[in-house]
């Protein structure tokens, strides 16, 4: 299975967008080869601007460039984007419901070496709280190609966020993407798992490795976080009656509580998460620190399987 920086299906469909469309903008702080927005400085010159290390006044500048009709992406790391730049995006733009587009780069623990305060682990929780706010957490370049395009289409605020490292690619052009629907990408009866980001291809494979237990596990692609397609999980729990999340972010706030939420107002059911347990991360090789967190295949099937004895009625410890 071939491996693709989520990054590179981002300046994928922005070089699509500016071929496109004529009000697209594409903004950068300082960082257009990380984030592959150099594809569009070095092909569109008049469709790019480098801001500079300077997040706040990117965001600024994209609002003032949607007040005036425009459908600017402003692109940085994730941590300095959602963090630093946080109350220009819920002020400026999600109060005033302004047509920005946010590419958060190198999110996750897995951007490794660069250590804990280059690791966003808190940005789906910063973003997920803010009202008009669309989330998305694609799981691959060609979802990031995907997601970034139909960001596009939405009259409104968007955050979609991707990682640094290569990943493998687990859809293809003719998988299907629709905002707000959660993909099925395995079925199962008895637990059921919803995964976003890199963590869809290790539920995938905790799937296939359980199957040799006797153990049928439903798997779905939650590249949506908001607005959440709450009948997916309605329905999951429903039909196996357990749950477990997977996501690269903190436990707290992130995909997984937005699935507990759901799950506490419409339908209970034992719940399990696999994400980072209220810890900052490190400087180390990006599979170590996945391995380190607990954020593999190994943990999602430890999850199952405690998740499982829940709801046979067993403690699960």
């Amino acid at each position: 299975m071939s491996k693709v920086p989520m990054r590179d299906g981002y300046g994928k469909a922005l070089l699509e967008l500016c071929e496109k469309n004529p009000k697209v903008m594409v903004l950068d702080a300082d960082v257009a080869k990380s984030t592959r927005t150099v594809w569009i400085r070095d092909q569109y010159p008049e469709k790019f601007l480098d801001m500079g290390i300077s997040e706040q006044d990117m965001v600024g500048t994209a609002a003032g460039l949607a007040l005036s009709g425009m459908i600017p992406f402003t692109s940085t790391y994730c941590v300095f984007l959602a963090g630093r730049a946080w109350d220009q995006i819920r002020t400026t733009v999600c109060y005033n419901r302004l047509n920005v587009k946010l590419g958060g780069a190198h999110a996750g623990i897995s951007v490794g070496p660069d250590g804990a305060t280059h690791q966003s682990l808190e940005d789906i929780a910063l973003m997920r709280v803010l009202p008009n706010m669309t989330v998305i957490v694609p799981c691959d370049a060609e979802e990031t190609r995907k997601a970034t395009l139909a960001m596009a289409a939405v009259d409104g605020p968007c955050f979609v966020r991707f990682g640094r490292e290569a990943v493998p690619v687990v859809t293809d052009e003719s998988t299907p993407f629709e905002l707000g629907k959660a993909r099925l990408c395995r079925e199962g009866t008895d637990v059921t798992v919803f995964a976003c980001g890199a963590l869809v291809y290790e539920a995938l494979n905790a799937a296939d490795a359980l199957l040799n237990e006797g153990i049928s596990v439903q798997v779905y692609d939650l590249h949506t976080i908001k607005p959440l397609d709450e009948a997916a999980i309605i329905a999951a729990a429903k039909h196996t009656g357990c749950i477990v999340t997977a996501e690269e972010h903190q436990a707290n706030g992130g995909m997984g509580s937005a699935v507990a939420e759901c799950l506490a107002k419409n339908c209970p059911a034992p719940l399990e998460m696999v994400a980072v347990q209220d810890s900052f991360g490190e400087s180390g090789k990006p599979q170590e620190l996945m391995d380190k967190y607990g954020l593999n295949q190994a943990a999602i099937e430890e999850k199952i399987r405690k998740v499982l004895a829940r709801k046979a009625g067993k403690t699960g410890k």
